[in-house]
């Protein structure tokens, strides 16, 4: 994960970019002080592609944590202050994108959450993310959220990936997002059998402990590839 050769995948932006990116990974990983990049800039580049690549939105996750640990070895937090600023900034607008463009909602929502699960503090997860990553799930499980399999396909690969840490961290928060899931399984008009589905699942994933049998897991991707 540390290794700055590795394949970030970033050959969807242009080449400019794409040099940028490169030069931060390789210098990053010098001995000497990373004062040759601007790591400002980068990552408001990260989080822009994200915002418009859903690919993308599910790597960079990756690329954060290797530029955060190699700057942290130089007491440095430019690139992770400006990152988590920009979060902050994309999240208290995202009423506005979900509005503005689905896809680009549910690239951020992908993205804070990617970002959640590989920025850790002392091996934890960073509290200022807990709350933020929490109503971007539920909003996912609004009524209206739930009307579009897009969303719900978003909220159930995101609860896969993180929602074993999240209830550990706030176990009430979590319990009512899952009442709302359950309602909306049980009750809500106008779902789709792909909706149905995917809640079906995740509720039975959470209520197995975040795994799920053999058997049970075949059924799922079966059902869903049908």
């Amino acid at each position: 994960m540390d290794n700055p050769n590795e394949d970030y995948k970033i050959q969807s932006f242009d080449l400019e970019t794409q040099k940028l990116l490169k030069t931060a990974l390789k210098v990053i990983s010098l001995p000497s002080e990373p004062s040759t990049v601007d790591l400002a800039k980068v990552s408001h580049v990260i989080v822009d592609q994200s915002l418009k690549d859903p690919l993308f939105s599910k790597e960079a996750g990756r690329i954060c944590y290797t530029i955060v640990q190699a700057e942290a070895k130089h007491n440095g937090n430019i690139f992770r202050r400006n990152l988590l600023n920009r979060l902050q900034l994309e999240f208290m607008a995202r009423e506005e994108t979900r509005l503005r463009s689905l896809q680009e909602w549910v690239c951020f929502v992908t993205f804070i959450c990617n970002i959640f699960d590989y920025l850790k503090v002392n091996s934890m997860p960073m509290v200022a993310l807990v709350h933020p990553v929490f109503d971007c799930l539920f909003r996912l499980a609004q009524p209206e959220s739930l009307n579009n399999e897009e969303e719900v396909d978003c909220l159930v690969l995101q609860l896969h990936r993180i929602g074993d840490q999240l209830e550990k961290i706030n176990s009430q928060r979590m319990d009512e997002l899952f009442y709302l899931l359950r309602d909306g399984f049980l009750l809500q008009e106008g779902l789709s059998s792909m909706a149905r589905l995917l809640l079906l699942e995740i509720l039975e994933f959470r209520a197995g402990g975040w795994t799920m049998s053999d058997t049970a897991q075949k059924y799922y991707y079966s059902e869903v590839n049908d």
